[in-house]
């Protein structure tokens, strides 16, 4: 066994109820420096060795205890191991995103829990989410090709508080909760109900950025015309606050849809350079998305 999960395995036993148990560590996920590993009920994740994981990431874990109908709460406070920060949860079930699951995808289940979290009060001492800083590191570690100089000239259609990472020049106008990083493997089922886990990105701001991922998926073709209307229609339903009911949809979501698109385009090339393979159909498309967002230039 890897000693990484030897070690999270023993924190998950010395968490499941009664103590020390006898389940078989089970490797939920493995990626990008994350590993994620299941012990019967509990689930002990090992966090990437650059995220926070001092008292911002605590505040956030609190505020996930704090909205138990929403968020996953956590089974006590980060702790570090080896210089890297772990935390303990309860086990959920994941979405399925298979083709041919016998459920349809909770797109409007997300919606949802979306709506509640950016119509949920927020509390004094909330973490600011802070900015979009992953979009510029990921096309800063791009190897040039063909893919890279279309990804690259698309960012440069971005404004520069994005690129250079200062923030909104008016501050943001808008400021309630959001998840900062949603997408559907945002999601689990426990006992019945679906609740948000990852709290790494979890505070105040604007809450549009939280409809960019899906956004920029439906503008490349990659998320189809019927399922975006289904999250959209339930988020509007639910009184979600991100986007205006009128006409003004895409002029909110421009900006953080065109951003994403770049974000997730990068990690695609990246991926596909470190497994020696070419881009894949929905790889391929988000590039071409990034070409035709450099062809229509900044919205600034």
């Amino acid at each position: 066994m890897h000693p990484d999960v030897e070690c999270l395995a023993r924190i998950g036993r010395e968490a499941l109820p009664g103590g020390d148990g006898p389940d078989d560590p089970v490797v939920l996920y493995d990626r990008h420096g994350v590993l994620v590993v299941r012990v019967g009920t509990v689930v002990v994740k090992l966090h990437q060795a650059d995220r926070d994981g001092g008292p911002l990431l605590d505040r956030r874990m609190r505020l996930a205890e704090a909205l138990p109908g929403l968020l996953l709460p956590p089974l006590g406070p980060p702790r570090r191991i080896g210089g890297r920060v772990v935390t303990v949860w309860p086990y959920g079930e994941p979405v399925d995103p298979r083709p041919g699951s016998p459920e349809a995808l909770p797109w409007e289940e997300g919606a949802r829990l979306l709506a509640r979290l950016h119509t949920a009060e927020v509390p004094e001492g909330a973490p600011e989410w802070g900015r979009p800083t992953r979009v510029a590191r990921l096309v800063r570690e791009l190897e040039d090709g063909p893919a890279a100089t279309e990804i690259r000239r698309a960012f440069a259609t971005l404004p520069a508080w994005i690129r250079d990472g200062s923030g909104p020049p008016d501050g943001g106008t808008r400021r309630t909760l959001l998840h900062g990083d949603w997408h559907l493997g945002q999601m689990v089922r426990v006992e019945g109900a679906w609740r948000l886990i990852d709290v790494e990105d979890l505070g105040a701001g604007d809450p549009v950025w939280d409809l960019a991922r899906p956004a920029a998926l439906y503008s490349a073709g990659v998320l189809a015309h019927e399922d975006w209307t289904r999250f959209l229609d339930a988020y509007r339903a639910s009184g979600g606050l991100a986007v205006p009911a009128d006409d003004g949809l895409w002029a909110a979501l421009d900006v953080p849809a065109r951003a994403l698109v770049i974000q997730i385009a990068a990690t695609c090339v990246k991926s596909a350079r470190k497994d020696d393979r070419p881009l894949d159909g929905a790889e391929r498309a988000l590039v071409d998305t990034c070409t035709r967002i450099s062809s229509v230039g900044s919205p600034e």
